[in-house]
């Protein structure tokens, strides 16, 4: 079966497609369950459509932790249904599903009392990993160890001394959020489904009580345009849209069963010589944990977990919220870091379903699905490394309006794009170095984006060798990827390659405005565009930068907010 490419001419033939015959399934939203739930849909043989307002995985899904995890903290409330369900999802997703993309990580517990806490986190720790076990997927990672104060030194350095008396130190895994949700899209449509980014639904087609689909914009063609808004009619609907929840609902005119919340969470990105360590942190603050985790050649700090109802497409991280995270992290660290040490901020919302709790890290992470009207499947709530089970649950609760038989979800046996191949080229790097001229860290680089699907982009490099040159002030990046962002995996803006496709904006001290231009120049034969539009595509992504950092020295969340609405869309909602 051969990838899909999701270029300009893919997208215009599906939402051609999509407007021109009934749809089984049509998905809105494109993060990692709406993506998941297309990907279940088509495997199970129904015609399915996807469409997203933005870009793919635009909203908290290119903004979590970038982990693969059970919830290690999920323990201590005793939610011990939710904990085995995430390992078992983890355990696959290492294994079968995409080990080109989710890999293990180490983190170490610094212990600060002798002998009650060893014990009280070593239990903890020891069901975690038991429990991933007896899943019958925990294998391949590493089981935990206990470490006396020395040799919780030697492996974290970075450590204040009088910051432990010991530690413990287990495995988790992590993954690109962002480059995660564009593979799922893509197999997907290797399947054969329909999909569409920058389409963005407007309202939803009733005939008396029943949803029969949706109307949608495509936001590509200006919105006064006559023409832009299509039709695309499909026999069950699901609302995937995350923290939108209740506003996509809104549009069908009736109150929602449920309601979801939004809680943000932020995070801070700093080089990776600022904290020395061959190991990820994880540590208790007051309300909840902080994890210092590893990221190629940086750390990622966080997270924080705070009410937000402001602005969602763009959530705002206040200078509050830095100071928090630098305050926390730095009580364990011999050397502190500093404003100065950071290189990215970036805020995500969870959506989490709302509660009695005031606390959002009190409401659920669990998630419900609902037939909210017929014809119309609402899925909400649940974590990342979830997506797969809530998107199985969401296309049950749809074949359930389906007049026909339908097949059971086989995503456990279906690996992602890229992932079939993927452990023999690694095996064989050396020699793919070798062939291709690049440094064998670039293959490795390369492997760890695409797996198998590296041999795309070495074939480009073959026939433009200039695209086989790092990126002048991105060099962890090569020309070709920028490129092959534009003309496989969907990118149709600057800000699209450079924060989701790459992650350069957060990974730069200068946040890709300095190689903004090359980008652009780059992928513009790719969408078509003119000096005129590579001009507007630089100033735009200049203007966002400037307004993220703007917002990042407010004292709160309103005035972060009110900073970060200074830059507006390329192509305004």
């Amino acid at each position: 079966m051969r990838t899909a490419t999701l270029g300009p001419a893919e997208r215009g033939e599906a939402l051609a497609r999509m407007a021109d015959q009934e749809l089984d399934v049509l998905v809105v939203g494109g993060g990692v369950v709406g993506a998941g739930t297309a990907l279940d849909a088509v495997t199970r043989g129904l015609e399915t459509g996807l469409v997203e307002a933005r870009d793919w995985a635009a909203g908290t899904s290119s903004r979590s932790s970038k982990l693969i995890h059970g919830g290690l903290r999920y323990l201590e409330m005793l939610d011990f249904v939710l904990v085995r369900e995430a390992l078992k999802e983890r355990g696959l997703l290492l294994q079968r599903l995409a080990p080109h993309l989710v890999k293990p990580v180490p983190f170490l517990y610094p212990l600060k009392h002798r002998a009650w806490e060893r014990l009280y986190a070593g239990t903890g720790v020891a069901l975690y990993d038991g429990m991933s076990l007896s899943s019958g997927h925990g294998r391949g990672l590493p089981a935990h160890r206990h470490l006396t104060r020395r040799r919780a030194l030697r492996v974290a350095p970075c450590l204040r001394k009088d910051a432990l008396v010991g530690a413990l130190q287990y495995y988790d895994a992590q993954v690109d959020d962002a480059r995660f949700v564009t593979t799922l899209v893509r197999t997907a449509a290797s399947y054969g489904a329909h999909v569409a980014n920058r389409a963005r639904v407007v309202g939803f087609l009733r005939e008396g009580e029943r949803i029969v689909g949706a109307r949608v914009r495509d936001m590509e063609t200006p919105s006064g345009e006559k023409g832009a808004d299509f039709e695309v009619r499909a026999r069950q609907v699901v609302n995937a849209t995350g923290v939108w929840t209740d506003e996509t609902q809104a549009l069908i005119g009736e109150r929602g069963q449920f309601h979801v919340r939004a809680s943000k969470g932020i995070h801070l990105v700093v080089p990776k010589d600022r904290i020395h360590s061959t190991t990820g942190l994880i540590l208790r603050t007051e309300k909840s944990v902080l994890f210092v985790i590893p990221w190629g050649r940086h750390w990622i700090i966080g997270t924080t977990d705070t009410d937000w109802s402001l602005d969602k497409a763009h959530p705002a991280a206040s200078s509050a919220d830095i100071d928090y995270l630098l305050e926390h992290v730095n009580e364990v660290l011999a050397v502190p870091l500093t404003r100065a040490d950071v290189q990215g901020v970036y805020a995500g919302l969870r959506p989490l379903l709302a509660g009695e709790s005031d606390a959002t890290s009190k409401l659920s992470r669990e998630h419900t699905v609902a037939h909210v009207a017929p014809g119309l499947v609402v899925v909400a709530g649940g974590k990342y490394t979830t997506y797969r089970v809530m998107a199985k649950d969401a296309v049950d609760e749809a074949v359930h309006g389906l007049d026909q038989w339908v097949g059971p979800c086989v995503t456990e046996e279906v690996p992602l794009a890229g992932a079939v191949g993927y452990q023999a080229l690694w095996n064989a790097r050396a020699r793919m170095a070798k062939r291709t001229g690049l440094h064998v860290a670039r293959v490795e680089h390369l492997l760890n984006r695409y797996g198998s699907l590296a041999e795309e982009i070495v074939e480009r490099i073959a026939e433009d060798p200039t695209l086989g040159e790092p990126l002048t002030y991105a060099d962890d990046y090569l020309r070709t990827e920028v490129v092959y962002a534009a003309s496989h995996e969907g990118a149709r803006h600057l800000d699209d390659v450079l924060t989701r496709r790459t992650r350069i904006s957060i990974e730069t001290f200068d946040r890709g405005t300095r190689c903004a231009r090359e980008v652009a120049e780059l992928i513009a034969p790719v969408l078509g565009w003119g000096p005129e539009q590579i001009d507007k595509e630089v100033r735009h992504y200049e203007k966002r930068v400037e307004a993220e950092r703007e917002s990042q020295l407010q004292p709160d969340d309103l005035t972060a907010d009110a900073a970060r609405l200074g830059a507006p869309d390329i192509i305004p909602l």
